[in-house]
């Protein structure tokens, strides 16, 4: 009896230290809430620390593949960026338009579509002429007049060769001019009823603009066609500054590496208070098309000859952080990053150099900077 009675007390007591270990409400020796969730752990150890940097373990490094490199300081050339668009290189491109208005007619291909082929001097379509009614009545009654003068006049050459021996020669050949000219204004005449105008490609390239189909009625002077050669384009880029084409080096597009600009020419003239700078456009690749439309609009960088002292970087080293301010990460340590704010300016499509926050000692993290800053 006294055994069954220690046994009832000992599981009353466990019970009881059960209650009070999942309780609500219950509190540690420091005054913790013992039902409440612990801290989230980061089983891959990757964490965003009060001071703002972050901790990347090496494993996580290496599947990150980040890299770091020393950050000397350097002489680089000073840039400057432009806007600008692309547009059509006149001596490689052309338009098509309609001298007269007239209705739309398929040429012996069909309608061409943007993007499809031509070579210079194909019909592309053509345009039917029509003339106002009282035009038209007027041309059809000369036409009428015409033929009956023909005929008259051939009849009369046909009773003078009958005659002939009788009447001077000269009359008979003044009556068959007479005829002809009366059959060639005849002919004249008639063809201008039912003309119609070939609109031919000015040169060889790709169609990039194909404003109408079947049946569409058209005004004089409409731009119908553009044909662009899609390995030959320019640039058109603006400045305010009339002294820099003077002083430009080189030029590359910004966000495009396998483009090369070559300075052209610059505008004497301001356009809406702006200098023209045009550049021509190359591949880089020998035989690659450009990756550019006409129309589009691109960011010039304009190398000057001037030098500037900074830190070349690859341009993916350098990120944004949740201000929008331009950082790049430090590594401080085998595990930690520190964010460090940059002033930095663009040198081409690959790589920017970096003017001020940045010391010749510094280790910063050329690949995979996007990453560390995407850690919370």
């Amino acid at each position: 009896m006294k055994q069954r009675l220690h046994l009832l007390l000992a599981t009353a007591a466990l019970l009881g230290v059960s209650w009070a270990w999942a309780g609500p409400g219950a509190h540690g020796p420091n005054g913790e809430h013992l039902d409440a969730p612990g801290p989230a752990v980061n089983a891959s150890g990757l964490a965003r620390l009060p001071d703002g940097s972050v901790n990347v373990p090496k494993l996580a490094q290496r599947r990150m593949a980040i890299r770091t490199v020393l950050a000397p300081l350097a002489e680089a050339a000073a840039t400057v960026e432009l806007p600008g668009r692309v547009v059509m290189d006149p001596n490689a491109s052309g338009r098509v338009q309609a001298a007269h208005g007239g209705r739309i007619e398929p040429g012996p291909q069909g309608l061409p579509v943007a993007g499809q082929a031509v070579r210079r001097g194909d019909v592309l379509a053509y345009v039917r002429h029509h003339a106002e009614p009282y035009a038209l009545g007027t041309q059809q009654a000369q036409l009428a007049e015409l033929r009956a003068q023909r005929q008259l006049a051939e009849q009369r050459v046909q009773r003078l060769e009958g005659l002939q021996g009788t009447v001077p020669r000269k009359d008979i050949e003044a009556a068959r001019n007479e005829a002809a000219s009366l059959a060639e204004r005849e002919r004249s005449i008639g063809a201008s009823l039912v003309a119609r105008e070939a609109l031919t490609a000015p040169v060889s390239g790709v169609i990039a603009r194909a404003d109408i189909v079947m049946g569409q009625v058209v005004e004089p002077r409409d731009v119908l066609f553009e044909v662009v050669d899609p390995a030959r384009m320019l640039v058109e880029a603006t400045t305010a500054d009339a002294t820099l084409a003077a002083r430009v080096a080189g030029a590359t597009l910004q966000g495009l590496p396998d483009v090369q600009l070559r300075l052209v020419g610059a505008a004497r003239a301001l356009r809406d208070g702006v200098l023209p700078l045009s550049f021509a456009v190359s591949s880089a690749k020998p035989g690659a098309g450009l990756p550019v439309a006409i129309g589009q609009p691109v960011t010039v960088v304009a190398q000057t000859r001037e030098r500037i002292q900074g830190v070349v970087l690859p341009a993916q080293a350098v990120v944004r952080n949740p201000s929008n301010e331009p950082i790049v990460w430090i590594k401080s340590g085998a595990e930690r990053f520190i964010p460090q704010p940059v002033q930095f300016r663009p040198l081409d499509a690959r790589t920017v150099v970096v003017t001020q926050g940045l010391g010749a000692d510094n280790r910063v993290v050329v690949q995979g900077a996007p990453l560390i800053a995407q850690i919370r």
